[in-house]
C-alpha cells in the first residue's frame, strides 16, 4: 500500500479495550491524549464498567467511544439515562452492537431496536458505529447479518468490522458490501500486536462464563498465535493493500483490538509511523 495510506491509518487508529481494573491508567500511561478508545461491554464486566471507563478517559483527554450492547440495555429509561450520562461527560461518539446477554435485560433484541429509540431522543452522539461481520456470527445466519447492516445503516455513521484473519475474505467481503449500496464508512478491525500468555491473562479478568465466550469468540486469534510466525499486523496490512488503496471501498481508518495489550500495541503502532515520518506526542516508551 502507498506510504500515505498507511502513515494516516495507523496515525488515526483507535484502540479496543476491555473495562478491566487498571485499564484506565494503562493507557493514560502508553498513549497520547486525544486518541479514540473504544470500551467493550460485556455481561461478566458489567455496562457500569464500560460506562465509568468511559467517563474517566473521556476526563483525561481521550476521546472515549462506550459500546452500548442493546441486549444489556433494560429499556428505553435505562437508555435515556446512559444518553443523560454519556452527554454531561462530554461523550458524543457511541458502538451500538446488540450482544450476548441472554436473555437480554430488557426490550432490545438487537442493535436496531436500540438505534431507532435512540433516533428519537436528543442524543448528543455525532459518531454512531454498528458491527459488521466479514465472517459468519457463531450464532447467527449470514443472511440476517446481511439484512441487519442494511436495516441500521440509516441510523448509524459508520461500520465496525469484526476480526477476521484472512485479507482474502476481508477483501471479498468489503467488496460485497459496496455492491450492495452500503457505504457507511468502515473502521477496519484488525488485531493489535497480541501474545497468547497475555490474551490468556485476560480472559481470566472476566468471569468464567464472560471468559468462555471470549475465548470461543477468539479461537482464530489463538489459533494464529500458535502457529509459527504468529500473526503479524502489518503484514495483514500490507496484503490488504488494494482494499485500503481505493478509496471507492470506503475504509476510513483502523479498529486495532488490542485485549488490553496497550504498551504492546502502542509499541508496535510507533515502530511502524517512525520510517513514515509519522509525528508522535512521546519519543520513547520502555
Amino acid at each position: 500500500m502507498s506510504q500515505e495510506t498507511l502513515r494516516t491509518l495507523l496515525s488515526t487508529a483507535r484502540y479496543e479495550i476491555l473495562p478491566t481494573a487498571g485499564i484506565v491508567e494503562r493507557v493514560g500511561e502508553y498513549v497520547a491524549p486525544g486518541r479514540e478508545i473504544t470500551v467493550t461491554a460485556s455481561t461478566g464486566l458489567t455496562l457500569e464498567a464500560t460506562l465509568s471507563t468511559a467517563e474517566q478517559l473521556q476526563a483525561l483527554g481521550f476521546r472515549a467511544v462506550p459500546h452500548i450492547a442493546a441486549r444489556m440495555v433494560q429499556g428505553r429509561s435505562e437508555l435515556t439515562e446512559i444518553v443523560d450520562r454519556l452527554a454531561e461527560a462530554g461523550v458524543d461518539r457511541i458502538f451500538v452492537p446488540a450482544g450476548d446477554a441472554t436473555p437480554p435485560a430488557g426490550g432490545y433484541v438487537g442493535a436496531h431496536d436500540l438505534l431507532v429509540d435512540l433516533s428519537s431522543m436528543a442524543a448528543p452522539f455525532q459518531h454512531i458505529g454498528v458491527s459488521a461481520y466479514p465472517e459468519s456470527h457463531p450464532v447467527i445466519a449470514d443472511d440476517v447479518t446481511i439484512q441487519a447492516m442494511w436495516d441500521k445503516r440509516d441510523y448509524a455513521t459508520h461500520l465496525v468490522s469484526n476480526l477476521c484473519f484472512d485479507p482474502a475474505v476481508v477483501t471479498s467481503w468489503v467488496a460485497r458490501v459496496r455492491a450492495r449500496g452500503i457505504e457507511l464508512p468502515l473502521m477496519l478491525g484488525i488485531a493489535g500486536k497480541v501474545e497468547l500468555t497475555k490474551l490468556a491473562r485476560v480472559a481470566t479478568k472476566i468471569g468464567v462464563g464472560e471468559s468462555t465466550r471470549f475465548l470461543r469468540k477468539n479461537t482464530a486469534t489463538f489459533t494464529r498465535m500458535v502457529k509459527p510466525g504468529g500473526y503479524n499486523p502489518r503484514k495483514f496490512l500490507d496484503k490488504l493493500a488494494p482494499v485500503l488503496d481505493d478509496p471507492a471501498m470506503g475504509v476510513a481508518g483502523l479498529h486495532i483490538y488490542t485485549f488490553n495489550q496497550i504498551k504492546d500495541t502502542e509499541i508496535w503502532r510507533r515502530k511502524q509511523l517512525a520510517p513514515l515520518g509519522g509525528a508522535e506526542e512521546f519519543t520513547s516508551l520502555q
